[in-house]
Protein backbone atom coordinates (compact mmCIF):
# COMPACT_ATOMS: atom_id res chain seq x y z
CA UNK A 1 0.00 0.00 0.00
CA UNK A 2 1.10 3.42 -0.67
CA UNK A 3 -0.03 7.15 0.22
CA UNK A 4 1.67 9.29 -1.68
CA UNK A 5 0.82 13.33 -1.05
CA UNK A 6 2.14 16.08 -3.36
CA UNK A 7 1.57 20.11 -3.31
CA UNK A 8 2.85 21.05 -0.48
CA UNK A 9 5.17 24.80 -0.48
CA UNK A 10 5.49 27.76 0.35
CA UNK A 11 1.78 30.13 0.56
CA UNK A 12 1.34 33.42 1.69
CA UNK A 13 -1.40 34.24 4.15
CA UNK A 14 -4.67 34.04 2.02
CA UNK A 15 -3.04 32.05 -0.89
CA UNK A 16 -4.29 28.82 -2.27
CA UNK A 17 -3.07 25.24 -2.19
CA UNK A 18 -3.73 22.36 -3.69
CA UNK A 19 -2.83 18.99 -1.73
CA UNK A 20 -2.95 15.75 -3.76
CA UNK A 21 -2.47 11.99 -2.39
CA UNK A 22 -2.04 9.17 -5.09
CA UNK A 23 -3.11 5.75 -3.64
CA UNK A 24 -2.05 2.34 -4.82
CA UNK A 25 -2.50 -1.27 -3.34
CA UNK A 26 -5.93 -0.51 -2.18
CA UNK A 27 -9.48 -0.65 -3.81
CA UNK A 28 -9.45 3.15 -3.36
CA UNK A 29 -13.04 3.55 -3.51
CA UNK A 30 -14.11 1.30 -0.27
CA UNK A 31 -11.88 3.52 2.01
CA UNK A 32 -12.14 5.81 4.19
CA UNK A 33 -10.09 8.91 3.51
CA UNK A 34 -8.88 11.69 5.38
CA UNK A 35 -6.35 14.49 5.72
CA UNK A 36 -4.37 14.98 8.97
CA UNK A 37 -1.28 17.85 10.54
CA UNK A 38 0.88 17.98 12.27
CA UNK A 39 2.68 21.30 13.49
CA UNK A 40 5.98 21.29 15.24
CA UNK A 41 5.67 20.76 18.48
CA UNK A 42 2.01 19.57 18.74
CA UNK A 43 0.13 16.48 18.11
CA UNK A 44 -1.31 14.99 14.97
CA UNK A 45 -4.41 16.38 14.38
CA UNK A 46 -7.69 15.66 11.91
CA UNK A 47 -8.09 18.36 9.18
CA UNK A 48 -10.95 16.77 7.18
CA UNK A 49 -12.68 13.18 6.04
CA UNK A 50 -14.30 12.01 3.57
CA UNK A 51 -15.86 8.67 3.70
CA UNK A 52 -16.65 6.28 0.86
CA UNK A 53 -20.08 7.33 0.17
CA UNK A 54 -18.68 10.97 -0.36
CA UNK A 55 -19.64 12.67 2.95
CA UNK A 56 -17.32 15.02 4.45
CA UNK A 57 -16.46 16.49 7.94
CA UNK A 58 -14.01 19.24 8.45
CA UNK A 59 -12.24 20.39 11.86
CA UNK A 60 -13.91 23.95 13.12
CA UNK A 61 -10.42 25.57 12.04
CA UNK A 62 -10.43 24.98 8.93
CA UNK A 63 -14.48 24.83 8.07
CA UNK A 64 -15.42 27.33 4.90
CA UNK A 65 -11.95 27.40 3.95
CA UNK A 66 -10.87 23.59 3.10
CA UNK A 67 -12.52 21.28 0.78
CA UNK A 68 -11.66 17.48 0.88
CA UNK A 69 -12.82 15.41 -2.63
CA UNK A 70 -11.70 12.41 -4.26
CA UNK A 71 -11.85 11.25 -7.52
CA UNK A 72 -12.30 7.15 -6.99
CA UNK A 73 -11.62 6.74 -11.12
CA UNK A 74 -7.92 8.08 -10.37
CA UNK A 75 -7.69 7.29 -7.04
CA UNK A 76 -6.85 10.24 -5.54
CA UNK A 77 -7.66 12.16 -2.51
CA UNK A 78 -7.52 16.19 -2.74
CA UNK A 79 -7.52 18.97 0.00
CA UNK A 80 -8.13 22.70 -1.80
CA UNK A 81 -7.12 24.63 1.22
CA UNK A 82 -7.87 28.69 0.29
CA UNK A 83 -7.26 31.02 2.33
CA UNK A 84 -4.34 30.27 4.47
CA UNK A 85 -3.42 31.48 7.79
CA UNK A 86 -0.16 30.99 9.38
CA UNK A 87 -1.57 28.79 11.47
CA UNK A 88 -2.49 26.51 8.58
CA UNK A 89 1.95 25.61 8.94
CA UNK A 90 1.96 21.79 9.51
CA UNK A 91 3.15 18.68 7.57
CA UNK A 92 -0.17 17.69 6.09
CA UNK A 93 -0.86 13.71 6.12
CA UNK A 94 -3.04 11.02 4.01
CA UNK A 95 -4.97 8.39 5.78
CA UNK A 96 -6.60 5.49 4.09
CA UNK A 97 -8.69 3.33 7.24
CA UNK A 98 -11.13 0.13 6.44
CA UNK A 99 -10.32 -2.26 8.17
CA UNK A 100 -6.65 -1.51 8.50
CA UNK A 101 -4.94 1.97 8.97
CA UNK A 102 -2.25 3.27 6.29
CA UNK A 103 -0.68 6.87 6.31
CA UNK A 104 1.43 8.94 3.69
CA UNK A 105 4.65 10.22 4.37
CA UNK A 106 3.52 13.57 4.29
CA UNK A 107 4.01 16.98 2.66
CA UNK A 108 4.64 20.31 4.32
CA UNK A 109 2.88 22.97 4.05
CA UNK A 110 4.35 26.72 5.03
CA UNK A 111 1.75 29.75 5.33
CA UNK A 112 4.35 33.32 5.75
CA UNK A 113 4.62 36.30 4.60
Amino acid sequence: VQLVESGGGLAQPGESLRLSCAASGIVFSDYNMGWYRQAPGKQRELVALINNHGVTNYADSVKGRFSISRDNVKNRLYLQMDSLKPDDTAVYYCNARLMFTYWGQGTQVTVSS
